[in-house]
């Protein structure tokens, strides 16, 4: 084996004895979760009631969410029943925590101030790589190839951190549709550019496709070795050889981490390349602070346990299918996705460990955009819609910029939408206002009925000092783990996905079918048959 490739397994990668998925119950079978679901219906906002968690860094307001002093007792009772000081614990060992795979999630380890050799080792390769490259001032473009976990934390930390331009040029190519990478190459010298193919197996249809396209380009373009301008991030290193990349260019990724949470590894080589090793340093920081203040704060001080509660009673209790983030900050456009990733991929679960359904709605559809974008696109609907969603709200109080009135504006905005979302207009206000404006009465009481506003519609603010390095780390953990805690309250395992697999499945039957070396399945269902087929005829 390469001996740049250290090798690390967690101390307990295999599954003990707590944690077969035939001990799992249901939570409508548990009886502290009735107590929960009573406790929380029960419960309301108290608009008089100031609830701020400060953690690693970030100020969490929850003050809009319900609460009572039996909520959260129940809350307790329902974590203890739950067990989820010995799961969280078995996290951070890295014990199989996803038993559908026998594997750890083991990503803490890579941000852990004082990690283990190898990963120190890993990490210092990364560094002298990116080190030498900008002593040379070599690779003027970076094209980073790699699909979800591994495509969005990466393009979130670099618009975060690189907004007001870089040296380097970087593109992102993601998508199996051609224009995707024919974009992603345009108008690049070839003689100054790095392909990074980031990919866990190396199997990834997608990021092999477009890494193919890339290599066709630099051979055609006439660079004398094509293989020198590619770099592959992946735990399967043999697959990455065969395909070209030199020893040298091949960076771990280890198996017992979740593509989706690949960022803290080194597919973070881009984020280093294009805003440097610092930044990189200070958002494992942040996360590593972080962790330490989920498993030590108590659960009634701990934000993460805080943030997944307030979701839980929202999704499983209140019943609101979707949860929105809003960030109050243009350089956090890409968390939506990130974040929407991590929870809807980990938490669109409907069967417990077992086997059996939850028996609760779970996992919310994650959704938004950056404010103030967002009030003038769908916040119509969050005020006034039959439905409406919880929303996240995310800030920055010092900006980075010197235009003291845009700051302002921004967070007056921020502050006004969550507060009309919380206290609503009630119909008398409404009429009151209307008749102010001089409208005449009858018209009035009509038009207030259109400018009434329910109210009491849940959101989290959460606000960070200024956007650095280390608290968009500590905001990423903060939903990790926020992601872990309603796993384990759910009784699901959140680092599989099955069904994405499965689609994965069939697309390679039916690619198959269409470039004519398979035939079209009899399996199919008629409308799938009838496209392949006619899809197919473009082909020939």
């Amino acid at each position: 084996m390469n001996n740049h490739k250290p090798a690390v397994a967690p101390p307990c990668s295999h599954a003990d004895n707590d944690a077969p998925g035939e001990q799992v119950v249901a939570l409508p079978d548990l009886p502290e979760w009735q107590q929960f679901s009573d406790a929380a219906r029960s419960a309301a906002i108290n608009l008089n009631t100031l609830r701020i968690i400060n953690a690693a860094g970030i100020a969490l307001d929850i003050s809009a969410q319900r609460s009572s002093r039996e909520l959260s007792d129940a809350a307790r009772a329902l974590l203890d029943a739950r067990h989820f000081a010995r799961m969280r614990e078995r996290l951070f060992q890295g014990d199989a925590v996803n038993p559908t795979e026998g594997r750890a999630a083991w990503h803490t380890a890579l941000r852990d101030p004082a990690p283990q050799d190898a990963i120190t080792a890993e990490r210092q390769r990364v560094n002298e790589f990116v080190r030498q490259a900008d002593s040379e001032r070599r690779w003027r473009n970076i094209v980073h190839i790699g699909i979800g976990g591994s495509d969005w934390g990466v393009r979130l930390a670099v618009r975060a951190f690189g907004y007001t331009g870089m040296w380097r040029n970087v593109r992102f190519v993601a998508n199996i549709d051609g224009h995707a990478i024919e974009g992603g190459l345009a108008g690049l010298d070839p003689r100054e550019t790095l392909v990074i193919l980031a990919s866990k197996s190396f199997t990834t249809a997608e990021t092999l496709e477009n890494g193919r396209r890339a290599l066709e380009w630099l051979q055609s373009s006439g660079v004398r070795d094509p293989f020198s301008h590619m770099v592959a991030v992946t735990s399967a290193t043999e697959r990455a050889r065969d395909f070209g990349i030199p020893d040298a260019h091949i960076f771990q990724l280890w198996d017992w981490v979740g593509g989706r949470f690949s960022l803290w590894s080194a597919v973070s080589l881009t984020t280093a390349l294009a805003v440097s090793s610092d930044v990189v340093a200070g958002m494992q920081s942040g996360a590593a602070a972080m962790d330490a203040h989920f498993l030590n704060a108590p659960i009634e001080e701990n934000a993460p346990v805080q943030l997944a509660l307030a979701g839980i009673v929202n999704r499983s209790v209140l019943a609101y299918g979707s949860l929105n983030i809003a960030p109050y900050d243009f350089r956090l456009a890409e968390l939506v996705p990130y974040i929407q990733q991590l929870e809807m991929e980990s938490l669109g679960k409907s069967v417990i460990l077992d086997g059996r359904p939850v028996g609760v709605p779970t996992g919310p559809a994650v959704w938004g955009m950056p404010g103030t974008d967002a009030q003038h696109t769908f916040f119509q609907w969050l005020h006034q819609g039959s439905d409406g969603a919880p929303v996240d709200f995310i800030v920055c109080q010092h900006a980075d910029h010197g235009w003291t009135s845009h700051h302002q504006g921004l967070l007056a905005n921020c502050l006004a939408q969550r507060e009309a979302l919380l206290r609503g207009k009630p119909f008398d206000d409404a009429l009151q206002e209307t008749l102010d404006e001089g409208v005449e009465p009858e018209r009035a009481r009509w038009l207030a009925r259109h400018r009434t506003h329910s109210g009491g519609r849940p959101s989290n603010l959460i606000v960070l000092s200024r956007l650095s390095p280390y608290t968009l780390g500590a905001l990423l953990a903060l939903y990790e783990h926020k992601v872990f805690v309603q796993g384990v309250v759910w009784g699901i395992n959140p680092f599989d996905q099955w069904g994405v697999e499965y689609g994965k499945k069939l697309a390679k039957n039916i690619t198959a079918s269409l470039s004519g070396t398979r035939e079209i399945g009899a399996d199919h269902d008629i409308s799938t048959a009838y496209w392949v087929n006619t899809f197919r005829s473009s082909f020939k």
